[in-house]
C-alpha cells in the first residue's frame, strides 16, 4: 500500500510539473501578442480623443506621468499631442473619487487652447440602470462634454450648471463633471508642468 501511495504521489507531482510547464510556456508564447493587442487598443482609443489632423505624433509614444496636481497621490498618464514639434493637446487619465459606488476612471482629451474634445469612462462600478449612464454603451451623455471650455458653468443643472443629471442619480454625473473640470483647469493653468512632466518608463 505504501508503494502504491508513493507511485500516486510521483504521478501527481509529475502531472503538476507538466501543467506548470505548459502554463509557463503558454504565457511566454502569448505575452507579446497580448501586449501588442493592448497597445493597439490604446492607440485606437487615443486617436479618438483629439481632433483629427491636430497632431502628427504617435500619442501612445508620448506618455508622461503626473500625480498630485490631479488631487491624489496616484500617478496618472498624460499623452502629449504635438504638430511640427509644438504641443497642440493633451490626453489625460484621471479619477473621479466621489462616484456613488467608488472611483470612476476617466480619460479626457483637451486641446492646447482649452477646449474639451472628448471624455471617456475607462472603468466604473456605478449602479446599473442609474449611474451607469456614464457608459457610452448606455447613453450619449458623455457627448455633452465635447466643445466645452472654461466659460462653461461646470456643474449639473441641479446645482445651477449646464450638464444634465440622471433621474434618481445625481452623484455620478456630478463626480464626472467635477473631475473633468479639474483636468481642464490643469491644462489651462499649468500647461508647462504637463509638458515637462517625467516620461513614462519604457516597458
Amino acid at each position: 500500500m505504501l508503494k502504491s501511495m508513493q507511485k500516486n504521489g510521483v504521478r501527481l507531482s509529475l502531472f503538476a510539473l507538466f501543467c506548470t510547464a505548459a502554463i509557463v510556456l503558454t504565457h511566454f508564447k502569448t505575452a507579446n501578442t497580448i501586449e501588442m493587442q493592448q497597445q493597439n487598443k490604446l492607440s485606437k482609443l487615443l486617436d479618438q480623443m483629439l481632433p483629427g489632423g491636430s497632431y502628427d505624433n504617435a500619442l501612445s509614444q508620448s506618455c508622461r506621468l503626473v500625480s498630485s496636481p490631479l488631487g491624489d497621490t496616484k500617478q496618472h498618464r498624460i499623452y502629449l499631442a504635438t504638430q511640427a514639434g509644438n504641443t497642440t493637446g493633451f490626453v489625460i487619465e484621471t479619477v473621479a473619487p466621489d462616484g456613488y459606488s467608488g472611483n470612476i476612471q476617466l480619460l479626457a482629451g483637451i486641446t492646447r487652447d482649452g477646449i474639451v474634445h472628448r471624455v471617456e469612462v475607462l472603468e466604473h462600478h456605478e449602479t446599473p440602470g442609474l449611474g451607469d449612464k456614464i457608459d457610452r454603451n448606455k447613453s450619449d451623455w458623455l457627448d455633452h462634454f465635447s466643445g466645452r471650455s472654461g466659460t462653461t458653468h461646470w456643474a449639473v443643472k441641479k446645482d445651477g450648471g449646464e450638464f444634465d443629471s440622471f433621474t434618481g442619480a445625481t452623484i455620478t454625473p456630478r463626480a464626472v463633471v467635477k473631475a473633468t473640470k479639474h483636468v481642464l483647469d490643469l491644462v489651462t493653468t499649468e500647461p508647462m508642468m504637463l509638458m515637462q512632466a517625467p516620461k513614462c518608463e519604457a516597458k
